[in-house]
């Protein structure tokens, strides 16, 4: 494993989440913290949530006031870019004037969906429009990230992860990045346990991409080796600290992938997530399992928590798969250059043709 800081992607000067909030408990300080940016009378925030918590304890405690916008937001599919543009309205169509800040409470892609909407109130036309790296222009409205899960990294990474009509890609930007995170574990011990273990992966894997790829440098090997570390503790040791572990592991896995990248898995698991409306923590592990040619230790060990566990894949998700769908995953993957260059170097598409990666994709179908 070799730390290279000779490649040009890693000179950049990278934005970061700006405050971050965390403890035990410290959710009860979003009030506080949302106080500074309500300016005037007038003002509002837009509060997005994920909608398993409309009946739970939890909205009894979140800090809206009479002027604010409660969007309970759905997740059962990835988000899409369509969804974001509808949500984006109703806020326009709430009010005149932009919110003082946007608030995401919940997974990964309740995340997502908050950074979205805070760069598209800034900025005109379709989320789609933006689907790529530094493609937006105007900064985001103040947004705030409060994760209800652990492993995806977006409460810090600096894009925001779509479904458009063509393809799975995120809008990458610096303007993003959350200005404020709240990283509360008491909000994630009632997290159902495959979706833990999934998500938790996704983590897992971000560490292990970024580790063994083209873009590695000191600063996100350090970030990655330590997250890659608590992941394996939470996994296979199952320590009484296992929440608060587990969502620092996200944490420094977020900051590993954004000075680094993802690789081989992610850029299959995103064709796979876009043909068949997969959820990215299921597929990323599905991916992985079979990539033992390119990470041996990172798949032996992923085996390792599996058992450890007892998690058994729905296999049943790959019934019926058609040249035309296998088709559609190759040409996504394929699109997404950085990940394999990262993973691969510069002549990906030698060591990477097209009919490898079609093998790769076949391979989950046995």
């Amino acid at each position: 494993m070799s730390h290279n800081g000779g490649n040009d992607n890693l000179t950049r000067n990278f934005k970061v989440v700006s405050h971050v909030l965390f403890g035990r408990g410290c959710f009860e300080q979003v009030d506080e913290i949302l106080s500074q940016n309500r300016n005037s009378i007038d003002s509002f925030m837009v509060f997005a949530v994920d909608d398993v918590f409309f009946q739970s304890d939890l909205r009894q405690r979140i800090p809206i006031k009479a002027r604010d916008l409660v969007l309970w937001v759905n997740v059962d599919d990835e988000p899409t870019t369509t969804y974001v543009d509808e949500l984006t309205d109703k806020i326009r169509n709430f009010s005149d004037n932009l919110p003082a800040g946007v608030v995401g409470i919940g997974g990964g892609s309740t995340l997502d969906v908050t950074k979205a909407l805070s760069l598209m109130l800034t900025n005109p036309g379709s989320s789609v429009s933006y689907q790529g790296w530094d493609l937006i222009k105007n900064p985001a409205v103040y947004h705030v990230g409060i994760p209800t899960i652990s492993g995806t990294g977006a409460e810090v990474s600096r894009t925001t992860v779509l479904m458009g009509p063509e393809k799975k890609l995120g809008i990458n930007s610096e303007h993003t990045v959350f200005d404020q995170i709240v990283l509360d574990p008491e909000l994630i011990a009632d997290a159902p346990l495959q979706q833990r273990f999934y998500t938790g992966m996704d983590c897992y894997i971000h560490c292990v991409e970024s580790l063994c790829g083209n873009f590695l440098n000191t600063f996100s090997g350090s970030y990655g080796e330590k997250a890659m570390e608590l992941c394996r503790e939470v996994f296979l040791n199952g320590e009484p600290d296992s929440d608060d572990k587990l969502m620092m592991a996200s944490y420094f896995g977020g900051i590993s992938i954004a000075h680094s990248q993802v690789g081989v898995c992610h850029a299959l698991s995103y064709g796979l997530s876009f043909v068949l409306k997969i959820h990215h923590g299921i597929g990323n592990c599905l991916v992985f399992d079979c990539l033992d040619e390119f990470y041996p230790e990172g798949v032996s060990k992923f085996h390792q928590m599996m058992r450890k566990n007892d998690i058994q894949f729905p296999r049943d998700l790959f019934t019926n798969v058609s040249q035309e769908q296998l088709k559609k995953m190759t040409d996504v993957a394929l699109g997404l250059d950085p990940l394999w260059e990262h993973a691969l170097g510069n002549n990906w598409k030698e060591i990477m043709p097209r009919e490898r990666v079609e093998g790769l994709y076949q391979r989950l179908f046995k």
